[in-house]
C-alpha cells in the first residue's frame, strides 16, 4: 500500500471505522441468535437487530467521513471524488456482508435481505447528513429517522408503510427496497460530489 493511502486512511480514522464495523456485526449476531432462542419466539424476533445493526454500522462508517484538510482537497492536482466514493463504498460493502452473515435463514422475514436493505439505506442517509452537517453528528439524523419509525410504525407490514417505514419492514418489500437503494445512491454520490462539511473544533 502506498504511503499516500495509509496516510489517508489514519487521516479519516477508518481502522477504527472497520474495527467498529467487526464488533457490530459480532453483537448482531450474538443478538439474533439470542433472541431466536427465547421461548415463544421465532425469527420475527430479531427485527431490532436488523434495524439497530445497520444503524450501527452506518454511524460507525460516517464518524469516518471527515475530512481533515478540506483546502488541500480542493486544490489538489486530482479529483478527490473517487477516494470520497471508494471510501463510502469499501465499508458499506464489508457492513453488507457482515451484517448478512449475521442474521442467516429467514429471507423473507427478517433475515439477510433485511439487514442488508436497511444499512444501504441508512449508508446513504448517513453520507448526506455528512454533507450537510459534518461527519461528527452525521449519525444523528439517521438515529432520529430510525427512532421515530421503530415507535410509529404499523404492526403489520406492507401498504404505504413500506416506503417512510422501510427499515421495519420484512426482506422482499419493493417500495422499502427502492427508498434504501435511492437514499444509498444519492448519499453517496452527494458525499462523493461534494465531502464532509467541515465543522468547528475538526484539524
Amino acid at each position: 500500500m502506498r504511503p499516500s493511502s495509509v496516510l489517508y486512511l489514519r487521516s479519516r480514522a477508518l481502522p477504527g471505522a472497520l474495527a467498529a464495523l467487526a464488533g457490530t456485526a459480532a453483537a448482531a449476531a450474538w443478538a439474533a441468535w439470542w433472541l431466536q432462542s427465547l421461548p415463544d419466539f421465532d425469527h420475527t424476533a430479531r427485527l431490532p437487530v436488523v434495524v439497530l445493526g445497520p444503524l450501527l454500522s452506518a454511524a460507525a462508517i460516517g464518524t469516518s467521513l471527515h475530512t481533515p484538510s478540506d483546502e488541500l482537497d480542493r486544490t489538489a492536482v486530482r479529483a478527490w471524488w473517487p477516494r470520497r466514493l471508494v471510501h463510502v463504498l469499501a465499508p458499506a460493502v464489508l457492513a453488507l456482508a457482515l451484517l448478512a452473515l449475521a442474521v442467516p435463514g429467514h429471507p423473507a422475514e427478517f433475515g439477510a435481505p433485511a439487514a442488508v436493505r436497511n444499512t444501504l439505506g441508512l449508508v446513504g442517509v448517513t453520507a448526506a447528513a455528512a454533507v450537510v452537517v459534518g461527519a461528527r453528528l452525521s449519525w444523528l439524523p439517521s438515529a432520529f429517522f430510525v427512532g421515530a419509525v421503530y415507535l410509529s410504525a404499523p404492526s403489520a407490514p406492507g401498504g404505504g408503510a413500506q416506503w417512510w417505514a422501510w427499515v421495519m419492514q420484512p426482506g422482499p418489500q419493493a417500495g422499502a427496497w427502492t427508498v434504501a437503494v435511492t437514499a444509498f445512491a444519492a448519499g453517496t454520490g452527494l458525499y462523493a460530489w461534494r465531502g464532509a462539511r467541515r465543522t468547528t473544533g475538526e484539524s
